[in-house]
């Protein structure tokens, strides 16, 4: 039976369904709503409520996510009654709220169902998972992975359910699974309004490869110059030279450099340099990693810092401190 879909011949719609979402400060906000709304909403278009909620955290009280939303949670029970646990990631896989495999163990050994997103995925990972897992995170969490530990063969699904746990690459994807589960419980087409109202056009499964492996669609209006962009994202840490990028596109140096000054109004190197800068900019503020991690993973083997500063006006080491003392 594919992943992802499970939907049964027969639903039962009398059991309510318990579901624990466990949070943790600067938690993401799109992957709650991505749970809590499709799930409020499949109870509103049933004829009774199928799901029940409980906000979580590992002390209770309120948790706040990195927007500045507050959320009033209770603590994590000794004893789990939920059928499902959802946790959301945060910006930042390093966390200790994050590192959750004893929590993992006390809601599967209930046979309840963990759905780990994003950055609980990639902590999970790094803790517990090996390379004969099925395994998924969001394509920057497997980025870092693979700098930090070398192998890691992890996919770039959006979700792989291995038994009991099921890692999830998060954000948007989250709607798109916890469809996927109602559907387990309700009619194909209840699953079907749910989505309608949200406005989600097509449900994707499990098996469904995270957009270009982690590089956004372009969209420029010019096929040959979006595929030279995503050759661009799919090889940040070891950047092709333009030369390599022109032969697999199989178009002259000249018409590359056309279009991109055409349509983005910029040079091949110069679009390719920034936008390996901003990915670092992003592991900066959003990780751990030493600057010279960062850069290593961004394909800057040497001269970040200088090159960092003349983009950014700011050195890395400044531009993170001053991030740190406005957290505190």
């Amino acid at each position: 039976m594919t992943a992802g879909v499970r939907q049964k011949e027969f639903v039962n719609v009398s059991k309510v369904w318990r579901i624990d979402i466990l949070l943790a400060d600067d938690f993401v906000l799109t992957e709650l709503a991505g749970i809590v709304d499709v799930l409020m909403i499949a109870n509103r278009v049933s004829v009774s409520p199928v799901f029940e909620c409980t906000y979580r955290s590992l002390r209770g009280g309120i948790v706040r996510t990195r927007t500045g939303v507050l959320v009033e949670t209770e603590c994590l029970p000794e004893k789990p009654t939920a059928d499902y646990l959802f946790v959301v990631g945060n910006s930042n896989p390093d966390n200790p709220a994050l590192s959750v495999g004893s929590t993992v163990k006390s809601y599967t050994y209930r046979n309840a169902q963990v759905f780990l997103l994003a950055e609980a995925a990639s902590r999970y990972i790094s803790e517990h998972g090996d390379r004969h897992q099925a395994l998924t995170t969001h394509w920057e969490n497997s980025a870092l992975l693979r700098e930090r530990i070398g192998f890691f063969d992890a996919g770039s699904s959006l979700a792989v359910e291995d038994g009991r746990v099921v890692t999830c690459a998060g954000m948007e994807a989250t709607l798109d699974v916890t469809l996927n589960l109602i559907g387990r419980h309700v009619s194909a087409a209840t699953k079907m309004t749910v989505a309608d109202i949200m406005l989600h056009e097509r449900i994707r499964d499990f098996s469904t490869q995270q957009p270009f492996g982690g590089a956004k669609s372009t969209s420029t209006g010019d096929n040959e110059l979006d595929q030279c962009i995503e050759l661009m994202s799919a090889n940040i840490e070891e950047p092709l030279p333009i030369n390599d990028l022109v032969r697999l596109l199989e178009i002259s140096n000249r018409s590359l450099e056309r279009k991109f000054r055409t349509y983005l109004n910029t040079t091949p190197n110069t679009f390719y340099r920034e936008l390996r800068l901003a990915r670092a900019n992003n592991l900066l503020l959003n990780t751990t990693l030493s600057v010279r991690e960062v850069g290593l993973v961004c394909g800057f083997g040497s001269g970040f810092s200088g090159l960092y500063k003349s983009f950014f006006g700011k050195t890395p080491l400044v531009v993170r401190k001053e991030r740190r003392a406005a957290q505190t």
